[in-house]
């Protein structure tokens, strides 16, 4: 199939849904934290496996070329390179782009390295899981509650989009009221702020939290590490230092077209909403 066969296939996919629309790239696996539900296993001590910033700028421009309407980036923690505004910025020029980020290291010249972002067509979600610090910082860090508050503020200060993502295992409507309203007083809008299950895979897996998630729980969203092509950001997760292979395409992501390829074909007969079950996102 050509590669102009292929991006139709993938644009009729996105159009109806079961094909999510945006790419998403695992930076590398690199954290300066070691989250107790992290899928990655990350941590500042992990093994090193990266996509170099020339790949994921051409990966960028492949996911435009086949028909991709968006670029998702992620880790490890992606603003430990610090080429990473750099390579935001190009690949804005491409899609439009979503990073992932634990938003502890957004601060003095650091926050200021951000600004650049405000002009482009770039997001940030970070992480916040409970309102108050103690419950929040026994599954992040120490301090990781204050840190995040405050680097949401000066983000929005700078007038960067942000999102916050909320990972938890267990939240009773009390506390789910009081993290509604502290992100919502601390600017970000009400639909910029998604509440989502842990899922039992990398180290929640070892740690036996979150809920069980196959390949009919997880939106198909092409997803690309160094370690190959998956079936979506969930799939390239790491338990005791050992690569996952349950979600992988294929080992090939030269050109984009292949493993796009292989997910349009796995997808097949799929129903649509066949992910709706845990309403991932």
């Amino acid at each position: 199939m050509s590669a102009a066969a292929i991006g139709e296939s993938l644009r009729e996919a996105i159009s109806d849904d079961s094909i999510s629309g945006r790419l998403w790239l695992y930076a590398h696996y690199d954290c300066n934290l070691a989250c107790t539900y992290c899928l990655t296993g990350s941590s500042p001590t992990s093994r090193p496996r990266q996509l170099s910033p020339e790949r994921m700028v051409d990966l960028a421009r492949q996911a435009r070329e086949l028909g991709f309407e968006a670029l998702g980036v992620t880790g490890g923690e992606p603003f430990l390179r610090p080429w990473m505004v750099d390579v935001l910025l190009a690949m804005s020029e491409q899609l439009p782009v979503l990073a992932l980020s634990n938003a502890t290291l957004f601060g003095g010249r650091q926050l200021q390295r951000m600004a650049p972002l405000s002009e482009a067509d770039v997001a940030l979600q970070v992480s916040l899981d409970r309102p108050e610090p103690d419950a929040n910082d026994a599954l992040r860090a120490i301090g990781n509650h204050r840190k995040v508050v405050r680097a949401i503020e000066g983000l929005l200060g700078l007038g960067i989009r942000v999102r916050v993502a909320s990972t938890v295992d267990e939240l009773d409507d009390d506390e789910r009221a009081r993290l509604l309203s502290l992100v919502q007083k601390l600017g970000v809008a009400a639909g910029d702020h998604i509440i989502r299950p842990i899922v039992r895979r990398g180290r929640a897996a070892v740690e036996a939290l979150g809920v069980q998630a196959g390949v009919n729980d997880l939106r198909a969203e092409l997803t690309i590490s160094a370690d190959g092509a998956f079936w979506g950001p969930f799939g390239p997760t790491v338990s005791n230092e050992t690569q996952d292979t349950d979600l992988l395409l294929c080992r090939r992501t030269k050109p984009l077209s292949v493993p796009t390829r292989r997910l349009l074909e796995l997808v097949k007969g799929l129903p649509n909403g066949h992910d709706a079950t845990l309403g991932i996102r």
